[in-house]
């Protein structure tokens, strides 16, 4: 029962990153050297693997303004999904991922020294669509020939099956976060047990070495 509330947090949290996905992530990034953290940021998100992700970013600026803005997605394995560089304007990326892992989308502003830059910030509008929110549903529309209702639908349901494959993806992990537990208390309960031993061991064998050291002496 201590595991459900915990569970039901999991699940509420999905539920609200599915409800306010299509809302964009704005930000000002300084310009700087590119090796100072004011001019580079990540953000970071979770996909499942073989899940579809549009990554979309609306830069202002223009190419030649003094700065260079850097874009890299890669995710915690080492897989890179792309590496584009001196962004303005619209820039997407599509990319399917490898694995089960989290992804870090990260900008980096470097002054490039060309001109003077009297207002050196770069401002971004980022936008990550995954699964269900990543397919172009007005092209799926046309193509398959359906109702808006029936679109919708099919949105719908295909949301819902990315649902219930996180949840069987927790519920792996709790399997496996639960064998592990019980396998870490077997281990510690026998070392516990084998300590005891040999310190019983220990004790006896300090008794009758000492009990033979006083005979030899004859103080017993």
């Amino acid at each position: 029962m201590a595991r459900l509330p915990s569970l039901l947090q999991q699940v509420c949290s999905l539920v609200l990153l599915l409800a306010v996905g299509s809302q964009a992530l704005k930000f000002d990034m300084q310009a700087g050297s590119g090796h100072d953290k004011h001019s580079r940021r990540c953000i970071r998100n979770f996909v499942s693997k073989d899940m579809l992700v549009v990554v979309t970013a609306i830069v202002d600026g223009h190419k030649g303004d003094g700065m260079q803005l850097n874009m890299h997605i890669s995710d915690a394995i080492g897989n890179e999904y792309g590496k584009p560089r001196d962004i303005a304007g619209e820039q997407r990326t599509v990319f399917t991922s490898h694995a089960d892992a989290p992804f870090d989308v990260c900008f980096e502003n470097i002054l490039t020294g060309s001109r003077y830059v009297e207002h050196p910030y770069r401002h971004i509008e980022l936008d990550i669509d995954i699964g269900a929110d990543a397919k172009d549903w007005s092209a799926i529309q046309a193509t398959e020939k359906l109702k808006p209702v029936e679109t919708e639908l099919r949105r719908i349901e295909e949301m819902v099956a990315e649902v219930v494959t996180e949840m069987d993806y927790l519920r792996s992990r709790e399997q496996k976060l639960r064998d592990t537990n019980e396998s870490t208390n077997t281990r510690v309960k026998w070392f516990g047990f084998c300590t005891t031993f040999l310190l019983i061991a220990l004790w006896a064998w300090q008794i009758m070495y000492l009990r033979a050291y006083f005979r030899s002496k004859h103080l017993i």
